[in-house]
């Protein structure tokens, strides 16, 4: 949806919106480079087992307060600000120089309807923060007892039309004329709403949930029974509303593969059928292959067979369930993080899906950026993996020491070596 042109000349009071409207400018440059659309090609192959050379993403979010803090940022009005956020990653993104596609639309988040956040379902989410500036938090369960489990509501898909439509026009009006504006009402319970995964341990505890799978088998799959048929309901009442659309493919890289329709702000409704779906259990890391498959990929399977196409993993080592994983009927994308067995993966996945790769970023760039230790880690990844349909994600960068320009040499040396290693 686009903002009808000739309503400028109501705005040149206010600063946030010219601000936006000059950042639209660049981020609509951008996304009309011929390069995007080589770079479609690319990932459209590539996610399609077809040879291309190894792709590279680079995922900096993580240490966005280095770059993009709230000294960075121009706009007063709290919500002009996060969309101003928004333009200002994506030029930066751009600068970097990686596979990355800057799409020629910006997304408002749809305000629902039912309770989400720490109370999706029914009992609150909470955390122990630390003492400690960015340190880690503790969980604080709220599933305490087995008779905590009765006072878990199920999820529905709900959309608050108007608080949804009123923030859908303030950035139609502020730029809407620049960039396409589309709404994104696709269920809350998706993404790690929608793992089962996430929620569960940090409502009953990651090792509690440990001990569960040995203490108490019964409860715990009565509990995921639960939590699985809540997500297909949610997410079955978004399709029936209409509220799936092109832009909801999620793969952790660029959704693109030449069996589906490409991303799009279309605002046609479509089937989940026709998009990608991630999936992931970090938690279960630690737990046996076998402890793994009973206590969560069979719950997660059924959601993921609603899709067209799955992407699984996040930064959870996977060496050992590759062959769990071959149960997933739409599988296409395996993660193989820092903690894997590069070449185990490799051999395991074989020409079968697309590898992943997600090597360190303390080792390649957090730690201290060393231009020799970067290549000579691109090479022995790409070594390990040799003959696989690869990716290279750097992901979770949690500092760059305030030097955003170690990310652009970053990526110009491993396109360096990708390139003369073909």
């Amino acid at each position: 949806m686009t903002r009808p042109a000739g309503r400028e000349s109501t705005m040149p009071g206010n600063n946030d919106i010219r601000i936006l409207r000059d950042l639209a400018k660049q981020v609509s440059r951008i996304a009309a480079k011929d390069v995007q659309d080589q770079r479609r090609d690319l990932w459209r192959r590539h996610n399609s087992l077809q040879r291309t050379r190894p792709l590279i993403y680079v995922r900096w979010f993580a240490c966005r307060q280095e770059v993009l803090g709230p000294d960075k940022l121009r706009c007063q009005d709290p919500f002009f600000r996060n969309y101003e956020r928004v333009l200002r990653e994506s030029i930066l993104q751009d600068r970097l120089g990686d596979d990355y596609i800057i799409e020629p639309w910006v997304t408002v988040q749809a305000t629902y309807g039912t309770p989400t956040g720490p109370r999706r379902w029914g009992l609150e989410i909470r955390h122990i923060p630390s003492p400690e500036r960015r340190g880690a938090w503790m969980f604080d369960p709220a599933l305490k007892t087995e008779a905590d489990f009765d006072r878990m509501v199920p999820p529905r898909h709900v959309i608050d039309e108007a608080a949804s439509s009123r923030d859908l026009g303030r950035l139609q009006d502020a730029i809407g004329d620049i960039l396409e504006v589309t709404l994104d009402r696709g269920p809350h319970y998706r993404h790690w709403a929608a793992d089962i995964s996430t929620d569960l341990a940090q409502l009953r505890g990651l090792e509690q949930l440990m001990l569960d799978m040995v203490d108490r088998p019964a409860w715990l799959h009565q509990v995921l029974a639960f939590m699985r048929d809540g997500i297909l309901r949610a997410q079955s009442q978004a399709e029936a509303a209409g509220d799936w659309r092109l832009c909801h493919h999620e793969n952790q890289a660029m959704p693109y593969a030449l069996e589906l329709p490409d991303p799009a702000a279309d605002g046609t409704p479509v089937k989940r059928s026709r998009l990608w779906v991630f999936m992931a259990s970090q938690e279960t890391t630690l737990v046996s292959p076998a402890m793994f498959e009973e206590f969560m990929l069979q719950y997660q399977i059924p959601i993921m067979e609603e899709f067209g196409l799955a992407a699984y993993g996040c930064c959870e080592d996977l060496t050992r369930k590759i062959g769990c994983l071959r149960k997933i009927p739409n599988l296409r994308r395996i993660a193989v993080t820092p903690w894997a067995d590069v070449r185990s993966c490799a051999e395991q996945i074989g020409q079968d899906y697309v590898l992943s790769w997600r090597p360190s970023p303390a080792e390649m760039i957090c730690r201290g950026f060393d231009p020799d230790r970067v290549r000579r880690l691109t090479r022995e990844g790409l070594e390990a993996a040799k003959g696989c349909h690869v990716d290279i994600t750097l992901k979770d960068v949690e500092t760059i020491n305030g030097n955003f320009d170690n990310l652009i040499e970053w990526t110009w040396i491993v396109r360096d070596v990708v390139e003369n290693s073909a």
